[in-house]
């Protein structure tokens, strides 16, 4: 099944498919209303209890809907799934294809860590989505993350390989870069509970990103950029 996803990329955020796996040609005001209605509520509980945990029992009674209307819409938990995984790289995705060659590397990297925060901030749900889907292995997403993700993974790291041979970054392997990035600012969605008890801060708190993306941008662009004193 892990193809469909690339079938479904790039689409908006949150849009259903069909039961059998297809974008529908046209939906009534009531059929995107119920398929809204059934990704949130599945949204919540694929977050919380994964893709293995989760049922359409469950999903269908946080959508306060019966279990065969939601079928209406969507034939297993599996395109559930592979919708809101969809919507959710379309989202994640952005950030990194905006990053341009022609701009100021301080600019463009410290710009990317501070939209990747904003995006954990936002959408807490979705990262721990996405956690859940590779920590099981990338089911739905492998052909996804070997094809597309890596083509604009290789074509961003050319970019800031070049930064790096022009003397305007420090020598750096650029994947990694991305990588180091990914994991710092996603903690702050996936591991949310656990900054918010050791700073000592109540429930659904974020007024700790502010400094977070401070924090972040010191420790990447103080190592990374090269200043005329430095050269």
């Amino acid at each position: 099944m892990s193809d469909k996803i690339n079938d479904l990329m790039p689409t908006a955020a949150h849009t259903a498919v069909s039961g059998d796996g297809m974008p529908p040609k046209q939906k009534t005001r009531i059929q995107i209303t119920n398929e809204a209605k059934i990704l949130e509520a599945a949204l919540d509980v694929f977050s919380q209890d994964g893709f293995r945990g989760a049922t359409l029992d469950r999903i269908a009674s946080a959508a306060d809907m019966s279990k065969p209307n939601l079928l209406y819409y969507f034939k297993n938990k599996e395109m559930i799934h592979i919708a809101l995984l969809a919507g959710l790289l379309d989202i994640w995705l952005t950030p990194l294809s905006e990053i341009s060659a022609t701009g100021d590397p301080t600019l463009e990297i410290g710009g990317y860590i501070k939209r990747k925060l904003e995006i954990s901030r936002e959408y807490p749900r979705e990262s721990r989505l996405f956690a859940n889907e590779i920590l099981a292995g990338a089911p739905h997403i492998g052909d996804f993350l070997r094809t597309k993700l890596k083509k604009l993974v290789d074509e961003k790291a050319e970019i800031l390989q070049r930064w790096v041979d022009n003397g305007r970054l420090a020598p750096c392997d650029p994947r990694h870069l991305l990588f180091a990035i990914w994991s710092t600012t996603q903690h702050y969605a996936d591991f949310s509970v656990q900054v918010r008890l050791v700073l000592g801060l109540e429930a659904e708190d974020n007024s700790y990103y502010e400094e977070a993306s401070q924090m972040l941008e010191t420790l990447f662009l103080s190592q990374l950029i090269k200043t005329h004193d430095c050269d």
